[in-house]
């Protein structure tokens, strides 16, 4: 795979600076060393010091259904999942997007995809993977990172060259449900301001969990598995 390489020091935001590329129609691939505007799911502040890997990837499409957008998020979500394998961890993919290691968070990953009509003309991919970076006080009981969980300072280029390998690697999307977390088991799920117990069963192509509740089966396209009150399980 042919694409443009952008690297940066600092910059606000890979995604940001990405989006604006897409016009040219080229693939590309943005690294920084720190960022000071990462975000994450939801607009929300993602934090991206010095010592992780804060990547975006700009792909251009040609008959992919829009039907399908689901499984790019996936692409990425296994990639990261089989670097931190290569490192000997166990991560899991809490649904849709973060990857877990011991409970904690290593990383999250964002995709953006572009449509016209039926079909995917592009997909924005954000991932960030904490690997040597510290982390700021109000994150070290609800995050990880690579050297934390095996007491090894990483190269961040051969990081990022095994991740790189493994997205554009062939994927089958039975590898995304094989990693996702709390498969067979009961978790809090929340869904506006309502959460409720049920036993989770599994994720279809189209991104939607399945979800056994009351004996029944039901799909849900959106909401979040709750790791509080005692959830917290790898």
């Amino acid at each position: 795979m042919k694409y443009q390489e952008y690297r940066f020091d600092s910059i606000p935001s890979t995604q940001d600076f990405l989006r604006e590329k897409r016009a040219l129609g080229e693939n590309a691939v943005a690294v920084a060393r720190s960022q000071s505007g990462g975000k994450g799911t939801k607009g929300r502040s993602f934090e991206s010091r010095e010592g992780g890997l804060w990547l975006s990837i700009l792909l251009f499409h040609e008959g992919v259904l829009a039907q399908d957008g689901f499984l790019m998020m996936a692409r990425s979500a296994v990639a990261v999942c089989k670097t931190l394998e290569d490192y000997g961890l166990q991560p899991k993919i809490k649904w849709a997007n973060d990857v877990f290691v011991a409970g904690k968070k290593i990383c999250g990953v964002l995709t953006e995809n572009v449509c016209r009509g039926n079909l995917i003309t592009s997909t924005l991919f954000g991932i960030g993977l904490n690997v040597n970076n510290a982390l700021g006080e109000e994150l070290q009981n609800i995050a990880t990172t690579l050297r934390e969980q095996t007491g090894v300072e990483y190269d961040l280029q051969e990081v990022e060259g095994r991740l790189l390998a493994h997205f554009f690697a062939p994927f089958a999307f039975s590898e995304y449900v094989e990693r996702l977390a709390f498969l067979g088991e009961e978790i809090a799920f929340c869904v506006g301001e309502s959460t409720f117990v049920a036993t989770l069963l599994g994720v279809s192509e189209r991104g939607e969990l399945l979800l056994e509740v009351d004996g029944r089966s039901v799909k849900y396209a959106y909401g979040e598995i709750s790791l509080s009150k005692g959830w917290e399980r790898a």
